[in-house]
């Protein structure tokens, strides 16, 4: 119906190294929470099934792969994971410490210094009233309580705000690259 929508999909109930196989070509983004990094080992034996399950399937979409994510094991050494993790995924994606629950900056920004220039998304507690803090460091905002009326209904006045920060920050050619911005109407 919309063919021009770019459209991403979470699976939170398939291991990264199977749901390749279920997508289609009509999928540009997959997410998922856990993209097995472990920053403490050199071989990293989970996000190596992932890339070779990838390259088999042939999908060409953008990989964003939860990395020091929401209810996992803390991470010691978020620099070393993000460095990592840059290897493996198109987005490394990350989060505060649970859903709708924001980010530390000094986290953020660890992990797109250690990234740079491998784009970093952020996948909790972003808010109209918190974004500035991130735009310096972020590239992608993936958000849905921070912007909720209720846990399956976008506050569209929320939701425009949101976008109005983003896109207030954004130099002009960055915009004109994305095309024609979508801003909802308050």
């Amino acid at each position: 119906a919309y063919p021009d929508l770019w459209i991403g999909v979470n699976t939170l109930d398939l291991a990264p190294r199977t749901v390749f196989a279920h997508l289609s070509a009509d999928i540009q983004g997959l997410w998922v929470d856990n993209a097995g990094i472990d920053e403490r080992t050199t071989r990293q034996t989970v996000a190596d099934a992932v890339i070779d399950a990838r390259e088999a399937s042939g999908w060409t979409g953008l990989y964003f792969g939860g990395v020091a994510f929401k209810y996992q094991r803390a991470v010691e050494d978020v620099r070393r994971a993000a460095y990592l993790a840059g290897c493996y995924m198109d987005v490394v994606t990350t989060s505060g410490p649970g859903t709708g629950k924001a980010a530390e900056e000094e986290k953020i920004g660890a992990m797109a210094t250690a990234l740079h220039p491998v784009p970093l998304a952020i996948a909790s507690g972003v808010t109209p009233e918190n974004v500035e803090a991130y735009l310096p460091w972020a590239d992608c905002f993936l958000v849905a309580t921070g912007i909720s009326q209720s846990f399956y209904d976008l506050d569209p006045a929320r939701t425009a705000a949101l976008v109005r920060q983003v896109h207030a920050y954004l130099p002009k050619t960055q915009l004109d690259h994305m095309g024609k911005a979508y801003l909802p109407e308050d």
